[in-house]
């Protein structure tokens, strides 16, 4: 069944149409003689010329100016579709800065934080996983209702077509299913190298499904990018034999999971685009967004649940008592529960965290797009890397870093350069 894009694109990609009242040539002096010619002198004669010379005057001025003004914005080849709403002012890209940059905070304590929690949760990470995609939905929706109270959510925002958020829940699910079935057949250090693709995919999604038009420098910025986080990623690890013996549908299968997730991201950042129009220019709540395209996401998740289960290496009949021992190991509360020490502030250290990054990352995605919002988060790459090798509480081993390492982040800092070089406008 195919994804019901076309009509929606249609609904926002659109000139604006010279008005048909206005259409026709017209000779303000003879049209005004002609017209004073043949009024009925009987019933009109109370009318001074002058008033009705005068309003034909400007009746001429006003065709003239709609003219000139729908003619310029044709001549500037104004695309709405490319653009969310925004002025490119002074003080939207300082916020986008300080967007980016509180993005790339939580992104990077998200990171570490993750690997943190799953020192007491080491054996409930599937736990961990559906508690954040179940959890987060009862969070979004109860700041949704209470924004709602306060009037800053409107009916108009939620009762936009739910088709789009349906498709954005979808593509998560999916993703998250495709990933967890390559992941069980991939060795690990793979895993993460093969996701990198994610941003390419969000490029090609970026073009076909907003309209959007590339330099080379941004496009090789990107791959440079990519490439760098991928030998950042892999730098402890043989990545010529990483691969050797598995079948090619398992990595391909990890790349279909990062272009649904990219699909997913695209998606999104087009429903606020599109929201602009619908709402008459009003910016759609970023609730909006979170809380129904997580609903759809955990419905989806709950059909898959059978699946993700066994890939999981839990039987369906057992995934009860295995969700029960989690929630004790994350609670950690009464009897001492061997090998959950840490618990519960670790993992609730990572569900604020990761909430709180969600949220910024929508944020920064509806102030700019899909794609700067990813290059952002891929600064944390490296950073995260580099500070899960020094020794830390429940992780006191560390490690060391080799010279790739330190390849893959000039690769990435270089690709941002190059992907942000100012281009002359045309």
């Amino acid at each position: 069944m195919g994804l019901p894009f076309t009509s929606s694109l249609n609904a926002i990609s659109f000139q604006l149409p010279m008005s048909r009242s206005f259409s026709l040539p017209v000779d303000a002096p003879n049209f005004r003689s002609g017209f004073l010619t043949h009024l009925p002198m009987g019933k009109w004669s109370h009318f001074p010329k002058s008033s009705i010379s005068s309003s034909l005057r400007n009746f001429g001025i006003r065709r003239r100016n709609s003219r000139d003004r729908f003619s310029s914005a044709k001549n500037l080849n104004f695309i709405p579709h490319a653009f969310n709403g925004d002025s490119d002012s002074p003080a939207k890209t300082k916020i986008i800065v300080i967007t980016s940059v509180l993005t790339v905070l939580l992104a990077t304590a998200n990171r570490v934080l993750h690997k943190l929690a799953l020192v007491p949760l080491k054996e409930y990470p599937f736990f961990l996983a559906q508690f954040t995609t179940f959890g987060y939905v009862i969070v979004y929706f109860s700041l949704l209702y209470l924004r709602r109270r306060a009037n800053i959510v409107t009916d108009e925002m939620i009762l936009l077509p739910k088709s789009r958020f349906m498709v954005v829940g979808f593509l998560e699910a999916l993703g998250i299913a495709a990933g967890m079935a390559a992941a069980a057949s991939l060795p690990g250090p793979a895993i993460p190298i093969l996701s990198q693709t994610f941003l390419v995919w969000q490029l090609v999604f970026s073009v076909i499904l907003l309209g959007r038009r590339y330099s080379l420098n941004q496009i090789a910025g990107c791959v440079i990018i990519t490439a760098g986080v991928a030998v950042a990623v892999g730098s402890g690890s043989n990545a010529g034999q990483m691969l050797s013996g598995v079948p090619p549908l398992w990595p391909a299968l990890m790349v279909a999971s990062s272009a649904f997730q990219a699909g997913a991201s695209i998606m999104k950042e087009f429903i606020f685009i599109d929201a602009a129009t619908r709402l008459g220019g009003k910016s759609l709540d970023i609730f909006v967004v979170n809380s129904f395209g997580s609903g759809f996401q955990a419905l989806f998740v709950l059909l898959f649940l059978p699946f993700l289960s066994n890939m999981k290496g839990i039987p369906i009949a057992k995934l009860p008592s295995y969700l029960m021992h989690g929630a004790g190991c994350f609670l950690n509360v009464g009897a001492e529960r061997p090998g959950c020490g840490g618990a519960p502030l670790l993992p609730l250290l990572y569900v604020i965290t990761n909430l709180s990054f969600n949220i910024t990352l929508l944020s920064l995605v509806k102030k700019s797009s899909a794609v700067i919002s990813s290059l952002v988060v891929m600064l944390s790459v490296p950073v995260s890397i580099y500070i899960l090798s020094l020794p830390l509480p429940y992780l006191p081993q560390g490690a060391t870093l080799s010279p790739l390492f330190l390849t893959g982040s000039l690769m990435l800092v270089l690709g941002l350069a190059l992907y942000y070089i100012p281009q002359r406008a045309k």
